[in-house]
């Protein structure tokens, strides 16, 4: 699983999910927008909006799944409520939460972070540009370190460059910069 508001999605994170896929042989990778992030403001565009790039942005390769399940349930997103509901769903399954090295070092001020390590294995994927997460060893804690090649986008700057009406292509998918130029995000 990759979560995220996807605000909007880009290709850092296609590349961050590629690299765990290959590096621990998953079966899948569940791209999970957030529906109402605890730890940041609101997306700027509506979760629809935000499911629908990452439809577009998954959708050709086999392996990439769009899951709505943060957005079909009220109230706060928290990633261990939403790995306990996959895993309910799927309780043969080796559960893989892959997190960016500039957020692994906040999990532990997430909601209930020791259900959290208990329920997955975290997949630690370089980011570039971030200091290299210290991954302690001895902890109960499943923690796996992610190597392959990142890309320094952020969706902060994305949406800059849309207000600024600067392209963004080749930032985000193809059908992802269409989506965003049609319905007028980020102006």
């Amino acid at each position: 699983m990759l979560g995220g508001t996807f605000d909007p999605i880009h290709l850092g994170h296609l590349r961050a999910a590629e690299n765990a896929r290959e590096a621990l042989a998953l079966d899948e990778v569940l791209f999970v927008p957030s529906g109402s992030p605890p730890h940041r403001t609101g997306p700027l565009s509506s979760g629809l909006d935000r499911f629908a790039m990452v439809a577009l942005a998954t959708g050709l390769h086999p392996a990439f799944v769009a899951s709505d399940v943060e957005l079909s349930r009220e109230g706060p997103s928290y990633t261990a409520d939403t790995l306990e509901e996959l895993r309910r769903g799927r309780p043969a399954d080796a559960l893989f939460l892959i997190v960016g090295s500039d957020t692994f070092p906040e999990m532990p001020t997430w909601k209930d972070p020791a259900r959290l390590f208990a329920l997955c294995t975290v997949a630690v994927a370089d980011r570039p540009g971030a200091a290299e997460p210290v991954l302690r060893s001895g902890s109960a804690a499943r923690v796996e370190r992610v190597a392959g090649p990142g890309l320094a986008i952020s969706a902060t700057e994305v949406r800059q460059r849309v207000r600024e009406g600067r392209s963004v292509r080749y930032l985000v998918p193809e059908g992802v910069a269409d989506y965003i130029g049609k319905r007028g995000l980020y102006r």
